[in-house]
C-alpha cells in the first residue's frame, strides 16, 4: 500500500502542476518540471542524499524522452496533421458548408445544423477541434449573421460543432490515447465513427429544440432549386474520397494507420494541385504548422513520460487498484468516478496533456474491472469535448471569440454552448448503454 506521505506529496505536486498550467507555462515543461521535482522529493523521502537523488532524477531525461518519441507508430501524428492542414488550405471547408447549407436552408435553424454537419465532415479530414472551429467559424458565422441568427445560437453551434474534430476520425485525441494505452490507432479511429455520428445528431436535435423554443433564433433561409442542391454535392467528393480511401483502407486491413495518414496527406496534396492552390508559400505554411503541432504533441508526451515515472515511483496505480478492491464498489460506480475526474480536469487542462497524464493512471483500473479499453477511450475523448466548451479553458470558445473579433462577449459564447453540454451528456449515456456503437466497427476490422 502506498505510504500516506507519498500520497500527500503526489497531491501537492499535482496541485503545483495545475498552478503552472494556469500561469501559462508550456504544458510539456510544466509536466517535466513537476515530474523531476517529484522524483527528487520521493528519493530524498526514502533516505537517499539530495545530490544522488538529483542525479537519479536527471537520469529520467536520459532515455525517457527518446523512448517516448522514438516509436514507428508516432509517425501517424505528423501524417494526419499534414492531411488536415492541407485540406484546410485547399478550401474544402467552404464547399462542405455550401452543400450542407443548400440542403438544409429551409429548415428552421438549418444553417446552424448545416454548420454542425459541416464540422463533422471537416473533422473527417482534420482531427483538431480548434482548427475545425476556426475554419468553419470564418465561413459559417457571416452566413448566419446575414440571416439574423441569434449570435448566442450561432457561436454555440460553431464552437460545439468544432469539438467533433477530436471525435470524428482521424483524431489527435485518439492517436494519443491509442499510443498511451497500447491500443491500435487505426482501431481507435474506426471506433469513433458511430459515436461521432450520434453526437452530431444530438447537436442537430438540440438546435431544432432551441429554434422551436425561440423561432427568431434560427430563421428559415433561401430556397434553392433541386439542380443547385445536386451540384453542391460535388463539394463533398474530396472529403468522402479521402475518408473512404484512408479509413476504408484501415478498416479493410489494406493499410496501417500510419500508411493511411501518408495516403491522406498525399491525397490532400493532390487536391491542392488540382485546384491550382499549391504554391511554395502554401506548402511552406502547411509544413511549418505540421512541424509545430507535432513538436508540441511530442513535448507533451515527453513531459507525460517523466510525470508517469514520478507517479509510478509513488505507486499510484497500486494504490488505486487496492482502493477499488478494498472499497468493493460496483464497477459502474468506479467507471462513473473515473469519467467524472476526466470531465472535471478537462475544464482546467487542455485535451492532449490530459489524455497523456490520466490514461496511464486509470487504464489499469479499467482493465481490472473488465471494461473494454477501446470503448473507454471513446468515452474519454467524448468527455474531453466538455473542456473545449466550458470555462475557464474552453479553447473552442476562445477561438470563436477571436473569430467574432471580440464583438460577442466570451460569456455569451459560453452561454451558447451550454445546451450542447446536455447533448454531449446524452450522447455519452447512449454510448455507455450501447457499447456496440464503439465496438462493432473495430470488431469488423479485427475479423
Amino acid at each position: 500500500m502506498i505510504a500516506i506521505n507519498s500520497l500527500i506529496l503526489v497531491l501537492i505536486f499535482i496541485l503545483l502542476m495545475f498552478v503552472l498550467f494556469l500561469s501559462d507555462m508550456r504544458i510539456g515543461i510544466a509536466m517535466s518540471l513537476v515530474g523531476l521535482l517529484g522524483i527528487i522529493c520521493l528519493r530524498v523521502a526514502n533516505g537517499i542524499p539530495l545530490t544522488f537523488a538529483f542525479r537519479m532524477a536527471l537520469g529520467s531525461f536520459v532515455n525517457g524522452p527518446f523512448a517516448s518519441t522514438c516509436k514507428e507508430t508516432l509517425a501517424v501524428i505528423p501524417m494526419f496533421t499534414l492531411m488536415g492542414v492541407l485540406c484546410a488550405h485547399a478550401g474544402i471547408s467552404r464547399e462542405l458548408y455550401n452543400a450542407c447549407y443548400k440542403w438544409l436552408s429551409r429548415v428552421r435553424g438549418g444553417l446552424a445544423i448545416a454548420t454542425v454537419i459541416s464540422c463533422a465532415l471537416f473533422g473527417a479530414v482534420c482531427g483538431s477541434a480548434t482548427a475545425t472551429t476556426a475554419s468553419m467559424g470564418k465561413i459559417c458565422l457571416p452566413e448566419m449573421d446575414q440571416y439574423q441568427y441569434n449570435r448566442r445560437l450561432s457561436c454555440g453551434a460553431i464552437a460545439s460543432g468544432g469539438t467533433l474534430g477530436i471525435l470524428i476520425p482521424p483524431s489527435t485525441g485518439f492517436m494519443l490515447y491509442g499510443i498511451c494505452a497500447g491500443v491500435g490507432v487505426g482501431k481507435m479511429f474506426i471506433a469513433g465513427i458511430l459515436p461521432g455520428i450520434v453526437l452530431a445528431l444530438c447537436f442537430s436535435v438540440t438546435i431544432l429544440f432551441l429554434c422551436l423554443k425561440d423561432p427568431l433564433a434560427g430563421p428559415v433561409g433561401d430556397r434553392f432549386p433541386l439542380l443547385d442542391r445536386l451540384r453542391s454535392l460535388r463539394g463533398l467528393i474530396p472529403v468522402l474520397a479521402l475518408f473512404v480511401l484512408v479509413l476504408g483502407g484501415i478498416l479493410t486491413g489494406w493499410c496501417s494507420a500510419t500508411e493511411g495518414g501518408a495516403i491522406g496527406a498525399a491525397g490532400a496534396l493532390l487536391f491542392l494541385l488540382i485546384r491550382k492552390k499549391l504554391t511554395f508559400k502554401t506548402l511552406y505554411s502547411a509544413l511549418k504548422e505540421t512541424v509545430e503541432t507535432t513538436a508540441m504533441i511530442f513535448f507533451i508526451m515527453i513531459g507525460s513520460d517523466i510525470l508517469s515515472q514520478f507517479l509510478a515511483l509513488a505507486h499510484i496505480n497500486q494504490f488505486l487498484s487496492a482502493l477499488v478492491t478494498d472499497a468493493a464498489l460496483n464497477r459502474w460506480v468506479v467507471l462513473a468516478l473515473c469519467l467524472g475526474v476526466f470531465a472535471l480536469f478537462g475544464c482546467f487542462v487542455d485535451t492532449l496533456p490530459l489524455i497523456c497524464m490520466l490514461t496511464p493512471i486509470f487504464l489499469p483500473v479499467i482493465r481490472q474491472l473488465g471494461f473494454d479499453t477501446v470503448w473507454f477511450g471513446v468515452l474519454m475523448v467524448m468527455l474531453m469535448q466538455f473542456g473545449l466548451i466550458t470555462p475557464p479553458v474552453g479553447m473552442s470558445c476562445y477561438v470563436m471569440n477571436g473569430i467574432t473579433k471580440a464583438s460577442t462577449p466570451l460569456s455569451e459564447i459560453f452561454k451558447g454552448t451550454a445546451p450542447f453540454l446536455i447533448a454531449i451528456s446524452v450522447a455519452i449515456i447512449i454510448v455507455i448503454v450501447c457499447p456496440w456503437l464503439a465496438l462493432w466497427l473495430p470488431g469488423v476490422m479485427s475479423a
